[in-house]
């Protein structure tokens, strides 16, 4: 085995030469590996599946899930542009999240997504108006609520009573029954979503169920559904979690669905991309305190925010394996805030300038990047056997500053 690690086939040690650290590395074969996946697993139902942008944007990923025939799940105008510049398909595009203007409606609309899962009575009628004015015909799919517990960390569950997200079980029907009156909306599909990093799929099956006893409730109303969105929210293996099996997934949504005329839709997303991309970062100090030793490093929570945001864990390893003392650290960036952690109680063999690897950062990091204490976001990079590729550079302290300082005044 190498004591050097590489993406694909090239090294680490190259790709931080070339393109500097810190630095966000994808590899295409891993993004394609994922994708297969769903698709093997869940060949007999033949679903739709529309990657969830959100997880990771990069118009390079959005292209490369676009050419594999996915759709796509978006929250935002913003979203739905990348979509487009990427060469998605707007007809294979579910547009989700709680709060869509009338201008993301409009744009929406003239674009002609799928349909738009709707997570309240307002925003059903705010698209019934919109619609109205444009002279179309909305398509639209309720998300549902379907209280359901996905036991995963409280921040990115998404299927309770407590929670912000879609139209309470108990209020389905008289919700679809006002879809139904406005004349602009065009019913289609019935959606939920119920948490994300999920491990454990039975909660998914669950969801399911409920929500098939609400499209019998439906039909027997005469409001027939033409697709089922189950969402996304299947976990990866950060640490010592337990292995997702799609296939018995697959095969439990295959028993419900067999005698059923339902189009099945899902949204992956943190499981089409966070194992296929790293963080690449250079140790800048190690620094032995009082009461433990810090590694010093030049990424930080701006770069990757899910340690600070959830406590989440992600294995940082050397890309270089040395035969040294190893020391117990917590690896840490230079931002100004005690959050500001990329793991903690970490025993690592490694010096200063040493580069680390931190796994599974192909989703949500670069996503979630911001600029605090004036960083600028880091570099990306895509990986395809022995080539490699820039898909976003590096930005720099000019571009940082150039809008802002057309607005300088000599009075300020």
């Amino acid at each position: 085995m190498s004591d050097i690690f590489f993406c694909e086939d090239v090294s680490f040690v190259d790709l931080a030469q070339i393109y500097g650290t810190p630095l966000y590395v994808y590899s295409q074969t891993e993004l394609a590996h994922a994708q297969r996946k769903y698709a093997d697993a869940f060949a007999v139902l033949n679903p739709l599946l529309c990657y969830a942008v959100k997880a990771n944007g990069n118009l390079s990923v959005l292209r490369h899930f676009a050419q594999l025939g996915c759709g796509f799940d978006i929250v935002s105008g913003g979203e739905l542009a990348r979509v487009l510049v990427a060469g998605g398909d707007a007809g294979k595009t579910i547009f989700s999240g709680v709060g869509k203007t009338e201008a993301e409606i409009e744009r929406a609309l003239n674009a002609g997504v799928l349909c738009f899962n709707v997570e309240s009575l307002p925003e059903l009628d705010r698209i019934n108006a919109v619609a109205e004015r444009l002279g179309k015909s909305a398509p639209i799919s309720l998300r549902i609520n379907p209280d359901v517990d996905a036991k995963t960390h409280p921040y990115i569950s998404t299927g309770l009573k407590a929670n912000k997200f879609g139209i309470a079980y108990a209020d389905a029907e008289v919700a679809y029954q006002h879809a139904n009156s406005l004349p602009y909306l065009q019913i289609v599909g019935i959606d939920c979503h119920i948490g994300s990093q999920l491990t454990d799929l039975s909660p998914f099956i669950e969801a399911l169920d409920r929500l098939l006893l609400l499209a019998d409730k439906l039909a027997e109303a005469g409001i027939v559904l033409q697709h089922i969105d189950l969402g996304g929210g299947v976990g990866i293996v950060y640490h010592n979690e337990t292995v997702p099996d799609l296939h018995r997934y697959a095969a439990e949504v295959a028993q419900r669905l067999a005698d059923r005329r339902l189009k099945l839709i899902l949204e992956p997303g943190r499981s089409l991309v966070g194992d296929a991309g790293v963080l690449l970062t250079r140790i800048e100090y190690i620094k032995h305190g009082e009461e433990k030793n810090f590694i010093i490093v030049d990424a930080a929570m701006n770069d990757l925010m899910r340690p600070a945001l959830y406590d989440a864990y992600h294995v940082i390893e050397p890309v270089v394996h040395k035969n040294i003392a190893p020391i117990t650290a917590d690896v840490v960036g230079p931002i100004c805030e005690s959050s500001d952690f990329l793991g903690k109680d970490r025993v690592l063999a490694a010096e200063a300038g040493d580069l680390l690897l931190i796994r599974s950062a192909g989703a949500y990091a670069a996503g979630m990047a911001s600029n605090y204490n004036t960083r600028c976001r880091a570099a990306e990079v895509l990986v395809n056997g022995s080539q490699h590729r820039l898909i976003r550079q590096r930005e720099s302290i000019e571009q940082l500053l150039s809008d802002e300082q057309r607005y300088l005044s000599n009075n300020d």
